[in-house]
C-alpha cells in the first residue's frame, strides 16, 4: 500500500482558522507531501477579520453535514485518494470522510468523539455546553472568550502566549454545527472495513480530554484493520505553535511512513 507521498487534506476543527496548520504543511510538505488546508465554507479569511465580522449569519449557517459533504468534494479533487488529517471537530469529520472510504489513511488530533460513542468524562461536556448556545439565536455566531479559551484550547501555556495564541487563530464559530456533532447527526458504521486510522491525544487537554479519544479508538476493533492510538504528556488541545507541536508532527509522520511495511 503506497501512503507516502501522496495529498494530505488538512481538516481544521471549530473555534480556529485555517491558518493553524501553516507549520504542519511546511513540515510535511518538506518531506515530499502536497498539502491543502482549505478554510470552513465563509471562513475563507484571517481570523482578525472574522472577529470583526461576529456575528457573522453566513458562519452562523453552517451544519455537519454539508460541512461533510463539502470536504467530500474536496478530497476527490485530489489527483489521487489523499491522507486525512484532522483536529478537534475536523477529526470527527477525518473519521466519518474515512468511513466513506474517501482516504487512504487518517489522523485524528485530540477528536471529538462519533456520534454513539458513550462519553463519560463531564469536563468534555461542560466545555460544549456554553458553545452550543442554548436560550440563543442561532442566526449569531459564538466567539469563544479568552477565558475559556485560556482554560480548555490552551491550557497551560503562558499568559503571553495565550494571547498570542488567541489573536492568531481564534474564530466566530456556527451553534448548530456543534449542536450536530454531540447530538450524533452522523454515525460511523464500525462493522465495515476501514482504512488505516490513527488517534492522538493529550494529556493535559480540556477540550477534549485524552480519555474521550481513547474510548473512541477502542470502539475500532476489526483485527483485519489498522488502528493506532498515542498520548502525548503535556499536550494541551492547540497543537499549534505549542512547543513541542513537531514531537506529535514527527510521530504521525513515522507512523504513516510505517503503513508502507503492511
Amino acid at each position: 500500500m503506497e501512503i507516502f507521498r501522496q495529498p494530505i487534506v488538512f481538516i481544521t476543527g471549530s473555534f480556529i482558522g485555517n491558518n493553524c496548520w501553516n507549520e504542519w504543511k511546511l513540515f510535511f510538505e518538506s518531506k515530499g507531501y502536497r498539502c491543502v488546508a482549505p478554510s470552513w465554507p465563509h471562513k475563507d479569511a484571517s481570523p482578525e477579520e472574522l472577529r470583526n465580522r461576529h456575528p457573522d449569519m453566513a458562519i452562523a449557517s453552517n451544519r455537519l453535514c454539508d460541512l461533510i459533504d463539502y470536504f467530500a468534494d474536496i478530497t476527490r479533487t485530489q489527483t489521487e485518494k489523499p491522507i486525512l488529517i484532522g483536529h478537534s471537530l475536523g477529526g470527527l469529520v477525518a473519521q466519518l470522510l474515512l468511513h466513506r472510504g474517501l482516504a487512504t489513511a487518517a489522523v485524528v488530533i485530540h477528536s471529538f468523539p462519533p456520534a454513539g460513542f458513550s462519553i463519560s468524562e463531564f469536563s468534555f461536556l461542560k466545555s460544549c455546553w456554553e458553545t452550543m448556545g442554548f436560550f440563543t439565536s442561532v442566526q449569531k455566531t459564538y466567539l469563544i472568550s479568552f477565558k475559556k479559551w485560556k482554560h480548555t484550547i490552551a491550557y497551560g501555556m503562558t499568559c503571553e502566549m495565550q494571547k498570542e495564541m488567541y489573536y492568531k487563530y481564534a474564530v466566530p464559530e456556527s451553534k448548530m454545527i456543534i449542536r450536530d456533532a454531540i447530538n450524533g447527526v452522523l454515525k460511523i458504521k464500525l462493522k465495515i472495513p476501514h482504512a488505516p486510522i490513527l488517534f492522538t491525544s493529550g494529556s493535559d487537554d480540556r477540550m477534549v480530554p485524552a480519555s474521550v479519544n481513547y474510548d473512541s479508538f477502542k470502539k475500532y476493533t476489526r483485527p483485519d484493520s489498522i488502528t493506532g492510538y498515542r498520548e502525548f504528556k503535556g499536550f494541551n488541545h492547540l497543537v499549534f505553535d505549542y512547543p513541542a507541536w513537531k514531537e506529535e508532527a514527527e510521530y504521525i509522520l513515522s507512523w504513516l511512513q510505517g503503513l508502507n511495511k503492511h
